[in-house]
């Protein structure tokens, strides 16, 4: 090489000095990143398919030992090759398997496995949101075949499902049962018991002036519809989680999911042709803390906090649902800014006062969600709309509930915020008859959903 020796000199020093500042980076930003600073690095994660011995492994240890209801040494032996295989994508089934298991030797033997597959000492009394956590935070892959093995886990160990489980538009590997069962009760039979979260169908309602049994100071879901107003106490919807109703000549479903604090409502009826209105239901499933709904008649399940059909026959028909707004209010504030509201009857909570709202998650989550985003603390109350544009932008409840007070003016793109009986909701700048669906949820549940968020600032 015929180099002047000062550019020499250059260029041997920048080939000494570059590999060592690329590391720097490097490791700069594996601090930076917020997944890598809570959970820390992924762990390397194979592709193809599994080899014969690892498929015949993974039956022993994940399905074998639900059908015969044992756990031997086959099953321990199983699990020590799967987590010889350096394989993370199998412990997505060992968190299936831990959701279920309570016996102290496979759930230690499960945990093992899943730690060394994930080079991470998760060992504890309750491995599994752990597990999973790491897993969602990590995006690690879901392994071949991975949902026959999920219905089989699921199916084996509570029945019911078995209609739900099947290919579509949905990440199988965020679903996690939520500790009750599927309600499949046949329409219209709300009184009917069942050892599951019941919806109510078609509830019967009193006026403002009968409902004694309900304070001043009772949170209630406030819904109005071509003029008709309705209050869905929220100690009502903690048990039933579910209502089929309709409101102002119009169908609606109306889940709450208690984990998102979050009450939605959707329209079911002026559907397209050849849809029959869905009658929704719990499934008794979660995705990422947020519950799964499903259509009784179809058997296709809804992402809950998009209203959209992910699998089943109206999954194959892209039916999106449209949403009314929701109003998160006091029971006094309501009554008196719709005196003639209807309200649901006391009958309907079942002789339950749960109002677990921010006390049972006051330690954050109580279900895997994985990465959380850092803006707002994961509980923070927000009012959540979509632009014209298609923009999502949720507004810090506590922060834009002060502004409209003051009378300051929220608006972006053509959502304006206004203050509607104790709550916000959101209304339409450019066609003021073209209500904005807007509603409250928990900043975590919005933000996952909705990932892209803008977050308003004042």
């Amino acid at each position: 090489m015929n180099l002047k020796p000062t550019l020499r000199v250059f260029v041997l020093t920048l080939c000494a000095v570059l590999p060592i500042f690329l590391l720097l980076q490097n490791n700069i930003s594996a601090q930076s990143d917020p997944v890598t600073e809570q959970f820390g690095p992924a762990p390397a994660t194979p592709s193809g398919p599994l080899s014969p011995a690892l498929q015949f492994a993974a039956r022993v240890a994940f399905i074998d030992s639900i059908t015969l209801g044992t756990w031997d040494d086959n099953q321990d032996l199983a699990l020590a090759a799967i987590a010889k295989s350096e394989d993370p994508r199998l412990a997505w089934i060992i968190s299936d398997m831990l959701r279920f298991v309570a016996a102290s030797r496979p759930y230690s033997s499960l945990t093992r496995a899943a730690s060394k597959l994930l080079g991470k000492d998760l060992n504890n009394d309750d491995s599994w949101p752990d597990i999973t956590n790491h897993l969602i935070a990590w995006d690690i892959p879901a392994p071949p075949n991975y949902l026959d093995f999920k219905r089989a886990i699921f199916t084996l160990n509570i029945p019911g499902w078995e209609n739900l489980f099947v290919e579509g538009d949905i990440d199988w590997r965020l679903v996690s049962w939520g500790g009750v069962l599927i309600d499949k009760r046949a329409y219209n039979t709300t009184d009917e018991g069942c050892n599951c979260i019941p919806a109510a169908d078609n509830p019967d309602v009193s006026n403002a002036e009968d409902a004694v049994w309900l304070k001043d100071e009772d949170i209630v879901f406030g819904i109005e519809i071509n003029g008709e107003a309705r209050a869905y106490p929220r100690r009502i919807m903690e048990v039933r989680e579910m209502v089929n109703d309709t409101l102002g000549g119009r169908n609606l479903g109306i889940p709450y999911c208690t984990l998102c604090g979050a009450a939605q409502a959707y329209f079911t009826d002026e559907l397209p042709e050849g849809i029959d209105r869905p009658i929704l239901r719990t499934s008794g499933l979660l995705s990422r803390s947020n519950k799964v709904m499903y259509d009784l008649t179809t058997h296709s399940i809804f992402d809950t906090f998009l209203g959209r059909a992910v699998t089943g026959p109206l999954a194959e028909k892209s039916l999106t649902l449209k949403q009314a707004t929701v109003v998160t209010t006091d029971w006094g504030t309501w009554k008196r800014e719709y005196p003639k509201t209807t309200v649901l009857l006391e009958r309907y909570a079942l002789g339950r006062n749960p109002d677990h709202y921010n006390k049972r998650d006051a330690n954050g989550p109580i279900f895997p969600i994985g990465e959380v985003d850092p803006r707002l603390p994961v509980h923070e109350d927000v009012i959540g709309a979509i632009t014209a544009s298609g923009k999502p932008i949720a507004f810090q409840r506590s922060t834009a509930l002060i502004a409209l007070m003051r009378g300051d003016e929220i608006a972006v793109e053509n959502i304006k915020l206004e203050l509607a009986a104790g709550g916000i909701k959101a209304v339409n700048v450019d066609q003021p008859n073209s209500p904005i669906a807007s509603h409250q949820a928990f900043w975590f549940a919005w933000s996952q959903f909705h990932p892209q968020t803008e977050l308003w600032m004042p």
